[in-house]
């Protein structure tokens, strides 16, 4: 998703240079409609461009997370929301009710892909501290739910994960179910996927930034 919209808004960045260089240098005869066809074109993607270089500079990306703290706030700016909406798609809430991390690559920086089997394993006493709940959640490329032979598309502090013997606890992200470890399992698609990350009213360490969500590493 993120490489995407980078290639895509590289390419609006050139074409929109083009056309302003090639107005004011080299343009010949000038007519009104065309102005003005011109100037909206290159606002809208100068504006694009614009949403996606802010939305770059105020996300945080740890352990290949990426979120972003004051989504939803009423006292944003409209360049703040537009680049809110780049990297969170859909409805958000202020972070005090929820916080949201998104990730399509492991800690090394590779695609996320049902060819391999990944682990997060979160220390004793690391889940996500939170008034309410929290949830990870499976999405194709497309972010869209994963069918799968157990109809599980969450993992979550309702769902029934099993500690390890020191209390941490480790989620199973793979295509096949684990040995022994289902209960633990969030099933991936064959192909490429997305997790989500939402923790619905987060502890302070979460609202202060020192909270660290686990990296999705693979297992080799």
């Amino acid at each position: 998703m993120s490489r995407t919209y980078t290639y895509l808004a590289t390419l609006v960045g050139v074409i929109c240079v083009y056309f302003i260089i090639h107005a004011f240098f080299f343009g010949g005869p000038r007519i009104v409609r065309n102005d003005v066809i011109q100037g909206v074109l290159i606002g809208f993607g100068l504006a694009f461009v614009s949403a996606q270089l802010y939305a770059r500079t105020k996300a945080k990306k740890v352990n290949g997370w990426i979120t972003m703290y004051g989504l939803g706030e009423p006292g944003n700016g409209m360049l703040l929301r537009a680049a809110q909406a780049q990297l969170f798609l859909g409805p958000v809430n202020v972070s005090k009710e929820a916080m949201y991390w998104w990730t399509n690559a492991d800690e090394a920086g590779h695609t996320l892909s049902g060819a391999h089997n990944y682990v997060m394993h979160f220390p004793a006493g690391g889940l996500p501290p939170n008034k309410a709940f929290w949830s990870i959640t499976m999405g194709d490329a497309r972010n869209h739910f994963v069918a799968n032979p157990i109809n599980r598309y969450n993992v979550s502090d309702r769902t029934g994960l099993v500690q390890n013997p020191d209390g941490s606890v480790d989620i199973f992200i793979q295509n096949t179910a684990p040995s022994d470890h289902e209960t633990n399992w969030l099933p991936a698609p064959s192909g490429n996927f997305i997790l989500w990350l939402r923790v619905y009213i987060p502890g302070e360490p979460i609202l202060d930034g020192k909270y660290t969500v686990p990296p999705v590493v693979e297992v080799k």
